[in-house]
């Protein structure tokens, strides 16, 4: 398929004109026109890009690309190689951030929830990327510890008494601590992200409402992995999802 087909294709799948994002979305380093081997990944790092060329792909589609407002716009150092490396092996870099994570079928925050067995009943915060709903059934916090333990391979830091009942529930992908207070007025038991930060901490303590920080990668993987294989089955081409492991 043609570099472009596969760009539009995704701006309206994803209705990226919607969204006030802090980087492009889409086709963000162009490579070869032709794309028959797609590889997908959380972010675009040096490991990633390594990876596509081991496996000769044309295009790579993350989660995380470049050229982030706010941030340095020369070309050097480790953004030099990464961009480098990809222009030089005329491979196409897509990234898609805020509306892969809101997506009503292959975002992270859709997926999250199903991931954990949660009904959903809404959607809360910028842009409405953050979600909230329910458990079928009660549980306590040290039952959830253990199901986000199980889904992500990876212990979550919690804040909150392990026998506190949690039946209604918020949550974000990412970085998306700054909702906490907004998920306590819906009046949820616990609120799951991936990243915390220290006023976090007190701020579950005096309210009582538990705060989860489950990683920012390992929340974030499955929305690009369910966008690459969704590519493959509507295009016929070839796709691997590439695991950089990252604790954070």
């Amino acid at each position: 398929m043609h570099q472009n087909m596969l760009e539009n294709y995704l701006n309206g799948l994803l209705n990226v004109a919607q969204f006030r994002d802090y980087c492009p979305n889409g086709l963000q380093v162009e490579g070869r026109a032709s794309i028959e081997t797609l590889v997908s990944g959380v972010t675009a790092s040096q490991a990633l890009i390594d990876a596509a060329l081991v496996l000769k792909a044309d295009a790579v589609i993350v989660h995380h690309g470049y050229f982030w407002r706010g941030e340095d716009a020369c070309l050097r150092g480790i953004k030099r190689q990464r961009i480098a490396t990809l222009i030089r092996h005329d491979i196409n870099l897509y990234a898609y951030h805020l509306p892969l994570d809101a997506h009503p079928e292959l975002g992270n925050n859709t997926l999250l929830g199903k991931k954990l067995g949660i009904i959903e009943e809404g959607r809360f915060g910028e842009q409405n990327i953050a979600a909230y709903g329910r458990f079928p059934e009660l549980i306590t916090l040290n039952m959830l510890d253990n199901l986000l333990n199980s889904a992500f391979d990876r212990k979550p830091l919690i804040i909150g008494n392990p026998l506190k009942p949690v039946q209604r529930i918020a949550w974000c992908t990412g970085a998306a601590q700054s909702y906490f207070e907004e998920a306590i007025r819906l009046g949820v038991d616990a609120f799951i992200t991936g990243e915390i930060s220290e006023q976090n901490v007190h701020t579950a303590r005096e309210s009582g409402i538990a705060f989860i920080s489950a990683g920012h990668h390992a929340t974030e993987r499955y929305g690009i992995q369910a966008l690459g294989e969704h590519i493959a089955q509507q295009f016929g081409i070839a796709h691997h999802f590439i695991e950089v492991e990252n604790p954070v």
